[in-house]
């Protein structure tokens, strides 16, 4: 069986390093504003009277070596543009704006005008300025043509912004389906799947049940969420919010106090399947890796299900039910007629 550590990510040791890095906290004392609140997954810090924003940071990893695999381009902008926003709305924040900074090997007007494409679009989709950026070229720091970043700015009243701090049992966790793997576990599903890493697949080779080749089914670009989540969230009380990226199901740790989750209704797009079986990974693996399908959820009051569910489906936004809050501190998964405990 192959593991997300073994294909080159050890999740342990990066869950060690990040909590060793505290020491930018001393920093908050020059707030000139008040106080930084925190949130599970974010820091946000005044700029007026109960006005506050939180800064996302975040890439596409190793999904730029499948862009230069397949020579296409025009779609990774969208994926970089995808993480910051998704992680942006987690707390409740509007994006606001965005820069980008894209190291390359050689500036080439024809690649960065396929990587604009793909920013714009993404921009567009979550109705948020592209505000500046910088190129820079690095041919000795890198290995793949070039590595692309985005940032985001995000602005919400105090009053709206998403703690996690009512989350309690019996809440109800719905999912907002994903566009397939977006840009998080491809590290494994590469050495997978291809045969230029060692893998089963040809570039451009169709497996049985998919309607694409398998290169472009992996470079399906990462859904955005910003204007379904933040409709909802201006009718509904939003308890907490999950971007399902890196680590996939273990994010849900961050909201745990006194309770867990259990996740019981899992309908993965046939790239997952196909990872799962050529892989030999075993569930747990999968579901703290991938996203299963599902590439954000929220954790919302029992009482308002059907109210969000009707909302999302006028929009024309596939959700569902996926879990619950339960007693036991714990996640469990609940798939494959198997239940696993991933913590």
């Amino acid at each position: 069986m192959i593991t997300y550590a073994k294909a080159g990510v050890n999740r342990k040791l990066r869950e060690k390093a990040k909590k060793s890095l505290k020491g930018f906290k001393s920093t908050f004392r020059l707030s000139k504003y008040g106080k930084i609140i925190e949130t599970p997954f974010n820091f946000l810090y005044p700029v007026g009277e109960d006005i506050y924003h939180v800064k996302t940071c975040d890439g596409v990893g190793t999904k730029v070596l499948l862009a230069q695999l397949a020579n296409k381009h025009d779609t990774i902008g969208i994926d970089a543009v995808a993480m910051v926003v998704n992680d942006c709305i987690r707390c409740g924040a509007k994006p606001i704006a965005i820069t980008d900074m894209i190291d390359i090997k050689k500036s080439e007007p024809k690649v960065l005008g396929e990587i604009q494409k793909g920013l714009i679009l993404g921009a567009e989709e979550a109705g948020c300025l592209i505000v500046g950026g910088e190129i820079a070229d690095v041919p000795e720091l890198l290995n793949a043509t070039y590595h692309i970043n985005c940032d985001c700015v995000g602005e919400v009243k105090k009053q709206k912004i998403i703690t996690g701090e009512k989350i309690k049992p019996g809440d109800i966790v719905i999912g907002f389906q994903s566009s397939g793997i977006h840009s998080n576990g491809l590290t494994l599903a590469r050495k997978v799947l291809f045969k230029k890493w060692g893998g089963k697949f040809d570039t451009l080779e169709k497996p049985k049940g998919f309607k694409k080749s398998l290169i472009y089914e992996c470079l399906e670009p990462t859904k955005i969420y910003v204007k379904p989540f933040l409709k909802i969230a201006e009718k509904y009380k939003i308890l907490g919010a999950v971007n399902i990226t890196g680590d996939a199901y273990l994010k849900f740790k961050k909201l745990m106090k006194n309770f867990g989750f259990e996740f019981f209704n899992f309908k993965p797009q046939p790239i997952f399947n196909l990872i799962q079986k050529v892989g030999k990974i075993n569930l747990k693996e999968m579901a703290s890796t991938f996203n299963l399908g599902w590439g954000f959820a929220m954790i919302i009051d029992g009482r308002d299900v059907k109210g969000i569910l009707d909302m999302l489906k006028k929009e024309k936004i596939h959700a569902e039910i996926i879990g619950e809050v339960i007693k036991e501190k714990k996640i469990i998964v609940n798939y494959q007629n198997k239940k696993t405990t991933l913590t």
